[in-house]
């Protein structure tokens, strides 16, 4: 595939209008702008948009999500997520670095960092004197 062509694909714009309903999952290489409602999971290499007034009732996965408006499901942004002052997200957010302004609503988990250095890092062993503590153990 040439070059430009590569290139054309990556910084495609779909937009769902406001006055569109789409049912199932949506997948794109580029950009995606909610402005409507999608019911159902969307996946974008690049970024997810949700406007002011739309609506994603599903998962989004992405590498940047900007939300100005509703999403129902968990986001999972490989580099950011910024909610602004309009948005609520009812789900889970795992990322790198978040912003939420004044106004905006999270309910639900953050998770932030590298989620393959998470994954990897080896779990620390309890100390065994700690959980005796924990339970009103004294010792002499």
């Amino acid at each position: 595939m040439p070059d430009n062509q590569a290139r054309g694909r990556d910084s495609s714009l779909s937009i769902v209008a406001p006055d569109l309903t789409v049912t199932g999952e949506l997948k794109t290489e580029g950009v995606v702008k909610i402005d409507g409602i999608v019911e159902g999971n969307v996946h974008a290499e690049r970024q997810v948009l949700v406007s002011k007034g739309g609506t994603v009732n599903g998962d989004v996965v992405t590498k940047e999500a900007i939300i100005g408006g509703t999403v129902a499901g968990s986001i999972q942004a490989s580099e950011r997520v910024e909610v602004q002052p309009t948005a609520t997200v009812q789900g889970d957010i795992a990322t790198q670095r978040i912003l939420v302004h004044e106004g905006g609503e999270v309910n639900g988990n953050v998770r932030m960092g590298n989620p393959v250095a998470a994954a990897q890092a080896p779990k620390p062993m309890p100390d065994p004197s700690s959980a005796d503590d924990r339970r009103g153990i004294q010792k002499l």
